[in-house]
């Protein structure tokens, strides 16, 4: 016994009135009362529901439309009198509704009708008080019809609308997708709708049913004979598809829905139903065809959500689902990966309030019967009336099929199918069901080995690439990496942005041949190297030189493509190298775009003694510069000139404001095939200008004093007047550390920004100096860096080209 919870007792009621309120008043009178009777199998858990009303002379209650499971499970009758002890009889004479336990069965007039098993019984008026027809519902649950089951049976029974008797309308017009066949002769009335269907028109049918029967197609002909021959067909309701010729082209699918009414005092039997067109609902194919497709859709999915989507493409539109989810099985949950639809209110209120996130999830715990199903690792269907629990119910209130995913002896994951209104499922359908569930599962459990070693490559190569850029004074920039999709190798693509002295910053952006984990390594080496010769201070041509040669001592096959830019961001000035990569591209603040057209060199590692021309590039406050690799630019439908010009294009119609929108954007319809990498950065100008001097110092022995009045001589021209016997000092230490510790050229550098005074003097020897832990009183040497450390709010050295650079600021607020 399954309790559906204090909130689920109070709102079903209200659900099966709102449905019955949905059904559509423009069908079919027998139509819309088969619509209604099926809300008693959705929603008062009945097993079996039909309709009995007076037949021609008032003294028979005939069965006219009945769903569920076949009537004689449970001994029930196509008709009783209408005077007898029967529970429809007793409906019509009393006009209240009737309710019977199996107790009460097995003490009634038909006992010895009713089957073994135990079942419960409801008996409701319908069309009037008193003589009219009832509607008669059967329940196998052992607690029988509860306090909501009766009362969502009263308003099924207030909704019923008795169809006219077709005896009322004999002699008149048939309706137009309606049959009336009668069994004895094979004569036969159908509407105009069924006569275009089978392709005759009103003068050429004879009016006999060999003749529609000898258009359909031969292997369809036995379950159709099983309708049209009373011997084969029992009374009640019959449905199924068939296929009828063509004069060109593939059959067309037809759907019949037929009753057979039973005769009585002379009257022969009659099958009367409609017939209408399914080609809409059916692909063409046979589930053979379905299977294939399938096979070659997995075939080509990688990712566990490509399996997902591939399993709902090829299974929710044959099958006419209202609902199909596809999860993977972690432990005791169901991690989902698909929902079709994808609103959460289409799902159980339990999922809905287990979903977590971006991807839904629910307790296994809490649906027994789909743990037993996925144990037993086989697909389980529960037709309408099955009860289940909540969870389950209400994906399927018509049906639901539970797909164990299982391959390698394990079940990996589960597919869940559920249909609103009953479902019946053919022997064709289960066999579809369980090659589905085989071929998903496979297709899974790679898909999961695929989706945890791409994981891994995309980690590798995340660890490989800048974790953060860095906030630059005067500019913004941002980078996108997509790796690609075609395999599982870490590719060669790579982006750095390297802060300079003198607020400068180099942008780079490189590519690696191959997608392996050489690349990858070899990618990883050049990144370093072009980081480290940058921060040496080398120009741009000499760091894309270096790099150059390193990779031409490394006796590699690979070699390497490279885009380097110097951007000076007080200047709004840029010097860039090409060894073999793609130009930069500018798009300038009034939205026109530029391609600089200058010479490059050859890429890295294929000559040793290679020229690697500078180009300059000039930049205005709002221009936004653009690296990116052939990924996004290069196609097999596209030449890479045509790429370069689409992503300018892009550019020019695109905000910079927003700079990390628009690579998202450029990178929108990248294609997967290739590694995609792209740097933007935005140069904006510098609020305040530093102002700027150096000096060069000669080696002299009144060096410092020299040092010291050139000095003196720019603070005053820049108006400072504190801290200078500060400054003085620091500038004395450190060009005299520089005079006495190495040799060559030594020079002196001024720098004022933001209240801030910066001295460095720059040598070459690339000797850091080192501060003293301990001097003596006898010492006469080593205080000079305590001095510059005490007098300084900041020091430190850098290295440079040939050399390094000592640097101390003072605060001139302090």
């Amino acid at each position: 016994m399954v309790s559906e919870g204090a909130e689920g007792r109070g709102t079903r009621t209200s659900r099966a009135e709102l449905a019955l309120k949905t059904l559509t008043v423009d069908l079919d009178s027998r139509e819309r009362l088969r619509r209604v009777l099926e809300q008693a199998l959705v929603f008062a858990g009945a097993s079996f529901a039909g309709v009995y009303t007076p037949g021609a002379d008032a003294d028979l209650l005939c069965l006219v439309e009945s769903v569920g499971v076949p009537r004689t499970l449970y001994g029930l009758r196509d008709g009783y009198p209408a005077s007898g002890g029967s529970p429809p009889a007793e409906v019509r004479r009393t006009g209240h509704a009737v309710w019977l336990g199996p107790e009460e069965l097995a003490a009634g007039c038909d006992a010895r009708r009713l089957p073994s098993g135990e079942f419960h019984l409801a008996a409701l008026p319908v069309g009037g008080d008193r003589g009219g027809g009832c509607l008669l519902a059967v329940s196998e649950r052992p607690e029988g019809f509860g306090t909501d089951d009766r009362a969502c049976l009263t308003l099924i029974a207030e909704a019923v609308a008795i169809p006219v008797p077709a005896e009322a309308v004999a002699g008149g017009e048939l309706p137009a997708g309606s049959f009336d066949l009668a069994m004895d002769t094979g004569r036969v009335e159908v509407g105009g709708d069924i006569l275009a269907l089978f392709g005759l028109g009103p003068d050429d049918f004879d009016g006999k049913v060999e003749t529609l029967l000898g258009l359909t197609v031969p292997e369809d002909l036995p379950s159709l004979m099983s309708v049209v021959e009373a011997d084969h067909m029992a009374i009640g309701d019959r449905e199924l598809e068939f296929r009828i010729l063509q004069p060109s082209g593939p059959p067309k699918w037809l759907r019949l829905r037929g009753r057979l009414l039973p005769g009585g005092d002379g009257r022969p039997a009659r099958l009367v139903g409609t017939v209408g067109d399914a080609s809409q609902l059916r692909s063409g194919v046979n589930d053979v065809a379905r299977v294939q497709r399938l096979a070659a859709a997995l075939a080509m999915a990688g990712t566990v959500r490509d399996v997902s989507q591939a399993v709902v493409a090829a299974l929710r539109k044959p099958l006419r689902a209202d609902r199909i989810a596809l999860a993977e099985l972690e432990g005791d949950r169901l991690v989902v990966t698909v929902l079709d639809p994808p609103e959460p209110e289409a799902w159980p209120e339990l999922w809905r309030q287990e979903w977590r996130s971006e991807w839904p999830d629910a307790p296994v715990r809490t649906m027994p019967t789909l743990a037993a199903a996925l144990s037993e690792g086989r697909a389980a269907i529960w037709p309408a009336g099955t009860a289940l629990e909540p969870a389950l119910a209400e994906v399927g209130p018509g049906g639901l099929a539970v797909l164990p995913l299982s391959a390698g002896g394990r079940v990996s994951g589960a597919c869940l199918i559920g249909w609103d209104s009953p479902h019946v499922f053919g022997p064709d359908e289960r066999a579809l069901l369980t090659a589905s569930a085989g071929l998903a599962g496979q297709a899974l459990m790679r898909a999961h080995a695929f989706d945890a070693e791409h994981e891994l490559v995309g980690m590798l190569q995340r660890q490989l690439l800048p974790r953060r850029l860095p906030k630059l004074p005067g500019a913004v920039a941002v980078a996108r990496y997509l790796p690609t999709t075609a395999g599982l190798e870490v590719g060669g693509d790579w982006y750095d942005v390297i802060p300079l002295p003198d607020n400068h910053v180099a942008l780079v952006i490189g590519d690696v041949q191959g997608h392996n984990a050489g690349a990858a390594t070899l990618m990883s080496q050049m990144r370093t190297a072009l980081r480290a010769y940058a921060v040496e201070g080398h120009p741009p041509d000499v760091v894309v030189s270096h790099a150059n040669r390193l990779l031409m001592d490394l006796e590699t096959d690979l070699f390497a493509t490279c885009c380097y830019v110097d951007v000076n961001l007080e200047e709004g000035s840029a010097w860039y190298v090409r060894a073999g990569h793609l130009p930069p591209v500018l798009r300038h603040p009034d939205g026109g775009t530029e391609i600089p057209d200058a010479d490059g060199g050859p890429p890295l590692g294929v000559v040793t003694q290679a020229d690697f021309p500078m180009s300059p590039l000039r930049l205005q406050p709002g221009t936004v510069v653009a690296l990116t690799t052939d990924g996004l630019v290069e196609s097999k439908e596209a030449d890479i000139d045509e790429g370069i010009d689409r992503l300018a294009h892009g550019l020019a119609v695109s905000d910079p404001a927003h700079l990390g929108l628009v690579a998202d954007a450029l990178l929108g319809n990248a294609r997967r095939d290739d590694d995609v990498a792209l740097l933007l950065m935005r140069y904006d100008g510098l609020a305040t200008r530093p102002l700027r001097e150096n000096w060069t110092v000669w080696r002299v022995p009144e060096a410092a004093r020299h040092a010291r009045r050139f000095t003196k001589r720019t603070l005053r021209v820049w108006g400072v007047t504190e801290e200078t016997d500060a400054i003085l000092l620091v500038v004395s230490e450190l060009v005299t550390n520089a005079l006495v510790h190495t040799d060559g050229p030594v020079r002196l550098d001024l720098t004022l920004v933001n209240r801030r005074f910066r001295v460095a003097v720059a040598d070459s020897s690339p000797r850091t100096p080192v501060k003293p832990t301990s001097i003596g009183w006898e010492a006469t040497g080593g205080r000079g860096i305590l001095l510059v450390e005490a007098m300084s709010a900041a020091w430190g050295t850098v290295p440079v080209s040939g050399g390094k650079q000592v640097w101390a600021e003072i605060a001139l607020d302090r």
